[in-house]
């Protein structure tokens, strides 16, 4: 049966609790919120096998950061790169100077499911400098990026490409970007989600592709993902309930619902401005004592 697509956390514990009912304890799940650099944070906690099958997530740790468009302009956009670095960080192995491979996930040629590959344009590489250029860079993390592509283009699953990189390089950590679904149209473009968990590829545009997570990888990976899309049967149920016409199950809406996706008009847009965040964000992780100023230097 077709239900209400999410790939976001917070909507998955909704979903449950709109079913469950507000009395019904959700159990083998943790959740926090707290305000950094004046952005709402919410952390939902994925403790055993219940909490599992409650949210059809798997058992880890999911920080949910919400936007507004001020998010995006002067000040406002130094305050959530620093508070995605600051959740970022925490997940990322202890030490400063432990080599990381950053991935952007997504077929660039579609505008929705291009926010990985256009993440990498504000990613700082420095892996290259600090073995060539010690001198200069020795104070730098090593990093290097990885634009794996989609099947469909290149004939290699994603998570074999990146799992024969990381054989190579070593990374003590994997960071992968990505698109993903939304249930409501309001978080599209404003809700960042940062998961312990690793991530599925494509799943943001209904293609999902193998798993890429510790267990396939052999090191920790770090998902970042903000959702792009809503199905169309998921919006369509969500806004007549909205409207006070009741209960809808999105499957009623047959084929067409599960097969048609909505983004908003202005994506071209958005994409560019979320995907300079997420990498600016990247970078102040990754690299010490960094100031926007620093970043935008070494990018150009």
């Amino acid at each position: 049966m077709f239900t209400k697509r999410t790939d976001l956390a917070v909507e998955a514990k909704e979903i449950w609790r709109e079913s469950a009912g507000e009395t019904t304890e959700l159990s083998g799940v943790e959740a926090k919120e707290k305000l950094s650099y004046g952005l709402m944070i919410e952390t939902v906690k994925i403790l055993d096998e219940n909490g599992e099958k409650a949210l059809n997530k798997p058992k880890g740790t999911y920080i949910t950061i919400t936007l507004t468009e001020k998010n995006l302009d002067g000040n406002k956009f130094q305050d959530a790169c620093r508070a995605l670095a600051d959740e970022l960080k925490a997940l990322l192995p202890q030490g400063g100077k432990e080599p990381v491979l950053v991935v952007g996930l997504g077929n660039r040629y579609i505008t929705p499911d291009n926010l990985g590959p256009n993440s990498l344009r504000h990613t700082m590489v420095t892996r290259h400098l600090v073995e060539q250029v010690a001198e200069y860079f020795g104070n730098f993390r090593p990093v290097s990026t990885l634009e794996p592509g989609v099947l469909a283009t290149t004939g290699v699953e994603s998570a074999e490409m990146i799992r024969a990189l990381a054989e190579k390089t070593k990374p003590a950590a994997v960071i992968a970007v990505d698109a993903l679904a939304s249930r409501r149209l309001q978080r599209v473009c404003t809700t960042i989600q940062i998961a312990d968990t690793g991530i599925i590829p494509g799943s943001g545009v209904g293609n999902s592709r193998s798993e890429i997570s510790s267990q396939t990888m052999g090191v920790p990976v770090i998902a970042i993902g903000i959702p792009t899309v809503v199905d169309a049967g998921t919006l369509a149920a969500d806004l007549m309930e909205s409207a006070g016409m009741g209960s809808a199950d999105p499957g009623k809406f047959g084929e067409l619902g599960s097969s048609i996706i909505v983004t908003p008009r202005d994506i071209d847009e958005k994409i560019a401005e979320l995907a300079k965040l997420v990498g600016y964000s990247i970078n102040l992780a990754l690299h010490n004592d960094m100031s926007m100023e620093d970043i935008t230097a070494f990018l150009s």
